[in-house]
């Protein structure tokens, strides 16, 4: 279960990595069409969404009474689903402002780097008590780093979109 999830982390944060890279330090905060997100807010939303998410391995936690990896089928269901769009709840909101593309860098980095850290660290079966996702039960710490990779996938993916936008 640990080496399967650290390797997805690499994988998925690596990819988003490489799809940022390819943007210019301007093309980063250009709108691609109405209504949608640069390609800087979208990256610090996917650092408002997971940067924190290790702290909560810290909090408080539970023996789980369930398979650790029972809601992995339906975040996949949410998170890649790429027709249905959603909103962002406000408070991983991200501010309509130019952003730094090495800055979003380091931090993508930083999480890639605390979620690895997590896995290898924490029992991935423990519930997590401090925090919860509307629609979902209270999250095992490896569902948490699960969510933290389909999230980044989805939003890699938008990333992907915007980019194809600019350089129309």
């Amino acid at each position: 279960m640990k080496s399967g999830i650290q390797n997805t982390i690499i994988e998925t944060y690596s990819e988003l990595n490489d799809t940022i890279a390819s943007f210019s330090d301007e093309e980063i905060n250009i709108v691609p069409f109405e209504g949608s997100w640069t390609a800087g807010q979208t990256a610090q939303h996917i650092i408002l969404a997971c940067a924190d998410i290790p702290k909560l391995f810290a909090g408080k936690t539970e023996k789980t009474n369930r398979e650790a990896d029972e809601n992995v089928k339906n975040l996949d269901a949410v998170f890649l689903d790429f027709n249905t769009k959603y909103q962002s709840p406000e408070n991983i909101k991200p501010a309509e402002i130019d952003y730094d593309k090495s800055k979003l860098l380091t931090s993508l980095n930083k999480i890639q780097k605390d979620l690895f850290e997590a896995a290898e660290t924490y029992d991935l079966t423990l519930t997590c008590l401090d925090a919860k996702i509307p629609g979902f039960e209270n999250f095992t710490i490896y569902e948490w780093i699960y969510f933290a990779i389909v999230h980044t996938q989805r939003h890699t993916h938008q990333l992907k979109l915007i980019y194809e936008n600019i350089k129309k």
